[in-house]
């Protein structure tokens, strides 16, 4: 069940923070933090799903100035109540469709989306429409970077459609695959040591890197590089992820 914030409500956004997963160790927030700075060089950045600031915020603090957008108020509060966090500009909406104000302070240098965020867009039309909102917000010669999985449909016995990817005494997650609509539910359940328990279901859209570069190519991007994650090791047919770099043409 949903609210106005999504799937991302308040109780979510309070212990977003304490994820285990490496997307949250420091070296890897270093990684993409300094692939992002760089290629913003001396203009802004625009984060399509900033949430709790994971990224914002240390990139802010290189010195480029950014600005978000988030439909969930409760993830965006909690980035606020982070040093630093209030100087950090947000619109509140959907990523696909929210646009900011370049008026006064002009187009971006760098959009992005991170951690598999593309796949919370649950339909081909709406992972389109964010492209081409990326790409408006940009400068020319600006680039749109997108970090995502590559679909594990590999992991999935003949027969089945459900991949298990955590398992503990207390806690059980995984996906339900629709090989036909390419959705993916991920089922989270946790128990309490008091025997309580809680279930979330949150819907995605997986998608194929040939696929982006079809979005990217309808919005008027072209890809410029595709590495196997944020230390720029190539992309190969074993990769699990892809860091995706599409630039939007000077000319």
């Amino acid at each position: 069940m949903t609210d106005a914030d999504g799937h991302f409500s308040k109780q979510v956004a309070e212990r977003y923070d304490d994820a285990q997963g490496p997307q949250f160790q420091k070296e890897v927030i270093e990684q993409t933090v300094d692939l992002l700075a760089e290629l913003a060089g001396d203009g802004r950045a625009l984060e399509l799903g900033i949430g709790t600031g994971r990224i914002a915020l240390p990139l802010a603090r290189r010195g480029v100035p950014v600005h978000g957008i988030d439909m969930s108020r409760a993830m965006v509060d909690r980035m606020r109540a982070k040093p630093g966090g209030e100087r950090i500009g947000v619109s509140i909406g959907d990523f696909a469709g929210t646009t900011v104000d370049t008026t006064a302070d002009g187009p971006f240098s760098l959009a992005y989306l991170v951690f598999n965020t593309i796949m919370n867009l649950t339909s081909q039309e709406a992972q389109v429409a964010c492209f081409r909102n990326a790409a408006e917000h940009l400068a020319p010669g600006g680039c749109f970077v997108v970090e995502v999985l590559v679909p594990e449909l590999r992991k999935i016995p003949a027969g089945q459609n459900i991949v298990p990817f955590r398992t503990g005494p207390r806690e059980w997650a995984y996906t339900v695959y629709d090989t036909v609509t390419q959705d993916a539910t991920c089922h989270y359940i946790e128990i309490a040591e008091d025997g309580h328990g809680e279930a979330r279901t949150i819907p995605f859209r997986y998608v194929w890197p040939a696929e982006l570069d079809l979005m990217a190519q309808l919005a008027g991007l072209r890809l410029r590089d595709r590495w196997d994650g944020w230390t720029r090791l190539p992309f190969t047919e074993d990769s699990a992820q892809h860091v995706s770099v599409w630039e939007k043409p000077i000319s």
